[in-house]
């Protein structure tokens, strides 16, 4: 067998840092399906390609964006919004923390 570039020790501190839990047989399914994403990334790098240029995108398309203006909105439409927001507070609709301030490092 090939070494072992990732464990379930590592996967599961992983998913810590995203703040996912899995069980322990979904850790025993995704840890061998990450080593072959690992071992996949590895057979890529040892592709030559010397003379083949740099790219950056696929196409030669470019963002078309809009110009970015405020409009007012129709207060109908803002509170038809609201209302269908799970849970709103001073005109807003709220949602869960994704950064964790605690600083307790997890």
């Amino acid at each position: 067998m090939a070494e072992e570039r990732i464990n379930a020790e590592q996967v599961q501190h992983v998913a810590s840092l995203a703040k996912l839990e899995f069980t322990p047989d979904q850790l025993a399914m995704f840890t061998p399906q990450l080593e072959k994403i690992i071992g996949m990334f590895e057979e890529l790098s040892t592709v030559d390609t010397t003379g083949v240029p740099v790219t950056s995108r696929m196409s030669d398309h470019t963002n078309t964006l809009r110009e970015d203006v405020a409009v007012k909105s129709d207060e109908a439409l803002r509170e038809a919004l609201l209302k269908n927001a799970p849970e709103t507070a001073n005109g807003l609709i709220k949602v869960p923390a994704i950064i964790d301030e605690s600083g307790d490092g997890e």
